[in-house]
């Protein structure tokens, strides 16, 4: 059965599984997790109750499914944005053909894929088939939490300060609303080369002060 989620701050719906468990590349080559990933929001708070754990338990066993493309295909009928993986990761390359399959057949909505997978080089010609269709951004993203970026047509960041946007980097500004998007859609658009997100939450300001940022 299909599991959508629905983050507050989103504007619209998810897919996701359970973060860290499905994702490789949070991981450095001597197996500590990436200053990123060891800050994770999905790790912490409303992410570890059991009504949040659950579907997205149940999400890694069913996309299995023969039938799943088509009934994610249905789900998405009346979306217009959607994203993959508000926690998780693309972590199986067979997972990763099917939701090209979702997103063939789903023109009508702008999906936004964020992953760390890239460092996979199997999975770069999915990724980039996927990035050839014109309503997907897969969006790579820097393991850093101090603002560097990354090569890649579309990526993004963790940056500890705000700032300001530049010819090349666009700041997120949900936290001048709320925490939530608001009417922006920046993650969803192509033209937005770099997101960078400003560093928020308790764990993840631990990790930037044990780098001597703050």
């Amino acid at each position: 059965m299909i599991k959508l989620s629905k983050a507050s701050k989103m504007p619209c719906k998810s897919w996701s599984l359970q973060a860290l468990d499905t994702c490789p590349g949070s991981r450095a080559p001597d197996g500590t997790l990436v200053p990123a990933c060891a800050g994770c929001y999905a790790t912490t708070n409303m992410y570890m109750m059991p009504s949040v754990i659950a579907p997205r338990v149940s999400n890694q066993t069913d996309w299995k499914r023969e039938a799943w493309v088509s009934d994610m295909v249905r789900e998405l009928d009346n979306e217009r944005y959607f994203r993959w993986f508000d926690s998780g990761d693309v972590y199986d390359l067979r997972l990763a053909k099917k939701i090209l399959d979702v997103m063939t057949l789903t023109p009508w909505v702008k999906h936004w894929l964020p992953t760390r997978m890239y460092k996979f080089d199997k999975f770069l010609p999915v990724f980039e088939s996927m990035e050839s269709l014109p309503n997907v951004v897969v969006r790579y993203s820097s393991d850093s939490v101090t603002g560097e970026t990354i090569p890649g047509k579309t990526t993004s960041t963790i940056t500890p300060f705000a700032g300001d946007d530049t010819s090349i980097i666009s700041v997120c500004r949900a936290y001048e609303r709320d925490g939530k998007c608001g009417t922006c859609r920046a993650c969803w658009d192509k033209t937005v080369s770099v997101i960078a997100y400003p560093a928020h939450g308790k764990k993840m300001e631990k990790i930037i002060r044990l780098l001597n940022v703050l």
